[in-house]
């Protein structure tokens, strides 16, 4: 498979899963973007707080650099690590070796209203921007309802038409496959896209990620 063809695979992937999702790129300049998503699930707050600092039931794969989510770990309080534990792999010289990876450090977390992290996910950590995830629970007729809110601002070599609507699609996918954990209950009500906010096409962001 070509290098078009494999990113044309993943950003139809990435649109397909943020169309099952209550996803929104809610702002967008040079200076960054933000992310908002937004479930309501069958589940008390304490039920969600006790699955969203156990990434491993939940995250995806596709995001993680051993490709395992069995090695993440979150420690729920201020300057706990959202780390990675990448396996020791079989070394031909001698022995093997163990890595792991920071996704992001814990600012506050209050059980069962609301986890605030920053780190720069995926792709972005190679470059100097920098990211706060806020993810805000609260108690609803059905159950809860969560929202998760990721503002990311700063230099990066990547363009913010490209990068922000991929980003935000990814963090619906963490969402839907934590509400799935969880047990969905129905799509949020949630103020439909401003029409000065235009999403790139799919075409215009192959092209774009292809030159890189």
């Amino acid at each position: 498979m070509s290098k078009t063809q494999t990113i044309l695979v993943g950003l139809a992937t990435l649109c397909l899963l943020a169309q099952s999702a209550q996803a929104e790129v809610t702002k967008r300049d040079e200076g960054g973007f933000v992310s908002r998503n937004a479930a309501v699930v069958a589940a008390t707050p304490k039920e969600v707080w006790l699955a969203l600092i156990s990434p491993g039931k939940w995250w995806s794969p596709q995001h993680t650099w051993s490709g395992d989510p069995v090695n993440l770990s979150l420690m729920p309080r201020a300057g706990g690590c959202f780390c990675e534990r990448i396996p020791e792999t079989p070394d031909p010289i001698g022995g093997a070796l163990e890595g792991s990876a920071e996704h992001m450090r814990v600012l506050q977390a209050h059980p069962e209203r609301a986890l605030r992290m920053r780190g720069s996910l995926g792709p972005l950590q190679s470059e100097p921007v920098s990211g706060v995830l806020t993810i805000s629970i609260s108690e609803v007729e059905q159950g809860s309802r969560i929202v998760w809110e990721y503002v990311v601002g700063g230099y990066m070599r990547y363009e913010v038409g490209t990068i922000a609507p991929a980003v935000d699609a990814v963090m619906s996918e963490q969402l839907a496959r934590l509400t799935k954990l969880l047990g969905p209950v129905e799509p949020t009500d949630e103020a439909p896209r401003s029409p000065d906010q235009p999403e790139p096409s799919l075409e215009d962001a192959i092209d774009k990620m292809a030159d890189n």
